[in-house]
């Protein structure tokens, strides 16, 4: 199962035989998996601002919840695979080459490794082996400047997603009207690619070449009838520049002054007279040239890019709801700070069973959420605002799938 729960109850002693019953029970009758979520001591404030955090914690989860999934989005898109494919290029980095680090837990020591390798590690398991960030969001600072440093990182995740994302489309929609204009009939398709420089008589004060689209079945209609269309026309002229299952292309050479009466007399035997400018071709083809390049060039640094961001976001977004597990649980069960946490992870078939057991073993933290139904949250007007369902304990739900945007 894709989703996590991480829970928060008060750090007493029954309280933590609570939790300790939990997770025997849980593993026991295959409930889910237990992990442990360490949150750092941060710096709380006053009260009123821990509420202003609090709300601003909200929004900035979904918001930033948004962003990392749009992100995910337009890797599919770009790499131009399902979602399940781009979910094996969604990595979350333990840590970032450059940040200081004080290799002091075994679980340090594990994503240095990782660093050391250049490797990256799943979501699953960077969810399971959180480790708080403090060269990124230092726990020096206020709760309401972490979570600002936070907001300005997903803000400027967003607007360069939207120029990159406008940039690289442009230029792929660019390039789908010039490959548009290769497909089609003779009758209609551009002709770059297909008729040369050596093809046509340029530079003369008096001949011109014209291209001709003849239908298959008159091929020997045109070998027999297109020196008589002008007395201008240069004998054994016409050469077949290419043919296709229904038509070909021909040129045919004759003096300019016998354009009109050439056009006018192949229209009477339903050959069309293609107009081609040779400069114009030439401007297309190099165009189109230029950009593949591009193309090619920009999708290495654009999913590059989407991948390193799609990184950042998630390890922003994980951070988030360890700041709302650590506001919450100030806000529910007082100072000075005292809360354990634990990560859940539900077997989807016994996760309703999983909640029955979660209700039945933390009741007594609030008698309001223990009286709505055992494997339901009740909605409580200006409580624990921005979380769908309230529980006598504090409950985030994560999910890190990407192939839906619940």
């Amino acid at each position: 199962m894709s989703e996590f729960w991480l829970i928060s109850v008060p750090l007493d002693k029954a309280s933590s035989q609570s939790l300790e019953k939990l997770k025997r029970a849980a593993s026991k009758a295959g409930l889910g998996s237990s992990f442990r979520f360490h949150i750092p001591e941060l710096k709380v404030g006053t009260l009123d601002v821990l509420l202003g955090v609090a709300d601003d914690l909200s929004r900035l989860d979904s918001y930033t919840e948004g962003i990392m999934r749009k992100t995910s989005q337009c890797m599919a898109e770009v790499m131009e695979q399902s979602t399940d494919k781009v979910i094996e290029n969604a990595l979350a980095n333990g840590e970032h080459k450059g940040h200081r680090r004080v290799p002091q837990s075994p679980l340090k020591v594990y994503f240095q490794a990782l660093r050391a390798l250049d490797i990256s590690v799943d979501l699953a398991t960077y969810v399971t082996k959180f480790q708080w960030d403090r060269a990124k969001y230092p726990t020096a600072l206020s709760l309401k400047t972490v979570t600002e440093i936070i907001s300005k990182q997903v803000s400027q995740v967003e607007i360069e997603l939207k120029s990159r994302s406008t940039a690289y489309n442009d230029m792929k929609a660019k390039l789908h009207g010039l490959e548009q204009k290769k497909e089609g009939s003779l009758q209609t398709r551009t002709l770059t690619g297909i008729v040369k420089k050596e093809d046509l008589v340029l530079n003369s004060e008096y001949l011109t070449t014209l291209l001709v689209v003849v239908p298959r079945v008159n091929n020997s209609l045109w070998e027999n009838t297109y020196e008589s269309m002008s007395e201008f026309v240069v004998p054994r002229s016409s050469r077949k520049l290419l043919e296709e299952e229904d038509a070909g292309i021909f040129t045919v050479t004759l003096f300019k002054k016998a354009v009109s009466e050439f056009k006018a007399n192949a229209n009477k035997l339903k050959f069309t007279v293609r107009e081609f400018n040779l400069e114009e071709a030439e401007k297309q083809r190099q165009e189109m040239s230029r950009l593949i390049a591009d193309k090619k060039e920009q999708y290495g640094t654009f999913v590059r890019w989407l991948k390193v961001n799609f990184s950042e976001m998630f390890v922003a977004w994980i951070h988030i709801k360890a700041l709302r597990v650590f506001t919450e649980s100030v806000l529910r069960y007082g100072l000075p700070v005292s809360f354990q946490t634990l990560l859940l992870q539900p077997e989807k078939k016994h996760a309703k069973r999983l909640r029955e057991e979660l209700n039945s073993l933390f009741r007594d933290l609030d008698p309001t959420a223990a009286a709505s139904k055992p494997d339901m949250g009740v909605d409580i007007p200006g409580v624990n605002a921005g979380q769908q369902e309230y529980y006598s304990y504090i409950c985030y739900s994560i999910n890190i799938s990407l192939l839906d945007s619940s």
